[in-house]
């Protein structure tokens, strides 16, 4: 039994109750599907756990806006969010995350951060043809803070859903199981108001935060 998560964007209140939880159901082989960075004000906090614990990480496309200093083409938000944390990332964690690989495989399982046609920022729509196309049985994905699992006929696809920024409407941090054959997803609760509260004493508005009470796809005023 493996667990899945992604999408922690700095938010270590919701890793530790996402870990405890995988802790209580007997697993320690965990991977990552990237996006350790970016958003929330914990990014140290983050990679130390990831790394202290010997998580298997591959790269998300914030993680890489961070480490080669350049910004998402989309949103003005998350440059904001990523310009704070280029500032306060030790060395150590910056190094451990340029090492990242951007795929990785775990028997019949593949595993990426966006998708196959672009590992870093593709938003995957499963469909039997897309899969149909690559050997692998069973796939798993982040990026796009949903928690989902598809059966094409002989294939699997599952996103375990965003750890530290939910968009699908609620807001428990989200993670996945694999056991070899099937997925099972879960939710867990944790301390929303100990993030805003970081946030807002990093300087940011709720502006930036306030879609993490919600689960919401896009920021609000």
């Amino acid at each position: 039994m493996i667990a899945l998560i992604s999408d922690i964007h700095g938010n270590y209140e919701a890793l530790k109750e996402v870990l405890r939880k995988i802790d209580s159901l007997g697993i320690s082989s965990i991977f990552c599907l990237g996006d350790i960075t970016g958003y929330y004000t914990q990014v140290n906090e983050c990679c130390d756990e990831l790394r202290n614990r010997d998580v298997k990480c591959i790269l998300g496309n914030h993680d890489w806006y961070l480490i080669s200093n350049s910004d998402c083409p989309r949103s003005k938000s998350a440059n904001d969010c990523l310009a704070y944390q280029k500032k306060i990332i030790t060395q150590v964690n910056l190094e451990w995350l340029m090492e990242l690989p951007i795929y990785r495989k775990v028997g019949e399982l593949a595993l990426v951060h966006g998708g196959w046609n672009n590992p870093l920022e593709e938003y995957l729509k499963p469909s039997y043809e897309y899969f149909s196309a690559y050997p692998n049985r069973f796939f798993s994905t982040g990026h796009t803070h949903k928690q989902v699992i598809h059966k094409f006929n002989n294939k699997i696809y599952c996103n375990p859903g965003s750890v530290g920024q939910p968009r699908d409407g609620n807001f428990k941090a989200s993670f996945a199981t694999f056991d070899g054959q099937d997925f099972k997803l879960y939710r867990v609760p944790y301390d929303v108001n100990e993030v805003c509260r970081l946030m807002d004493k990093a300087g940011f508005s709720d502006y930036y935060y306030n879609r993490l009470k919600l689960g919401s796809e896009h920021f609000h005023v």
